[in-house]
């Protein structure tokens, strides 16, 4: 079976400025992939690419053995992304935002349904899909974003730190719906600052770095190999 992404020496430029440098990596079918590095290291960068929001400068993708660049179109049925920054409409009701979305991609009124259908399952909010997306908490908005991104059972889903600024209960149901849709089939491209969840969900992880990429491993693979506690530990030595 062939993997769902693979990216080989992609590089973006923005003038003079280098943010990614040649990375190369793939995304297994059935796995989560995360890549981590601090601020400005490229991991945005990258899952905008891959989500064909940005252009590269150089580099192949090949996203399940199909040109990413000449096949956006395909690209994009298959694929779901959440930015770290996503919101939804405040002055719509959260049944209504699903809908909504559910529009873009359903073929027929019962593939809406079912989109939105499986969007209120994972979403988990019940009654408050009645009200207003403005009277949500971050936590609840943040979940409701999840589901219009799995509601699809996309290829791959592409998500940019999915619990950033939820409270433990929010963070781990999120990284439940996560870990149980991969069960089901869908792959994940994951970015995250929280090491704690990179190893609760991650597979195999990448460290980078100035926009090229370090290290990668599974996670305890990673530990044993830096002769360190916790990822943490692991991407300070693969600075040295």
């Amino acid at each position: 079976m062939p993997n769902v992404l693979t990216v080989r020496g992609l590089k973006k430029s923005y003038g003079q400025k280098t943010a990614l440098a040649g990375i190369d990596f793939e995304v297994r079918p059935g796995e989560v992939f995360a890549l981590i590095g601090p601020n400005g290291a490229g991991k945005t960068t990258t899952l905008r690419i891959i989500a064909t929001l940005l252009a590269a400068t150089e580099g192949e993708i090949r996203f399940l053995d199909r040109d990413h660049r000449k096949e956006p179109d395909f690209v994009r049925e298959k694929i779901s992304y959440l930015p770290e920054e996503a919101g939804a409409y405040r002055d719509m009701k959260g049944l209504d935002y699903l809908h909504f979305m559910a529009n873009f991609y359903a073929r027929s009124p019962e593939e809406e349904k079912e989109f939105v259908d499986r969007a209120v399952a994972v979403a988990g909010l019940g009654d408050r899909l009645g009200t207003k997306v403005g009277t949500y908490s971050k936590g609840m908005t943040r979940k409701l974003l999840l589901a219009r991104a799995l509601m699809t059972r996309p290829t791959l889903a592409i998500l940019d730190e999915p619990t950033s600024g939820l409270d433990v209960i929010n963070a781990l149901e999120v990284r439940e719906i996560v870990r149980r849709y991969v069960r089901e089939g869908t792959s994940v491209l994951l970015s995250s600052h929280n090491m704690l969840e990179i190893e609760f969900l991650s597979d195999r992880v990448a460290l980078i770095d100035k926009g090229r990429i370090l290290d990668s491993g599974t996670p305890a693979g990673l530990k044993e190999k830096h002769r360190a506690p916790n990822l943490e530990e692991v991407f300070r030595s693969s600075l040295r």
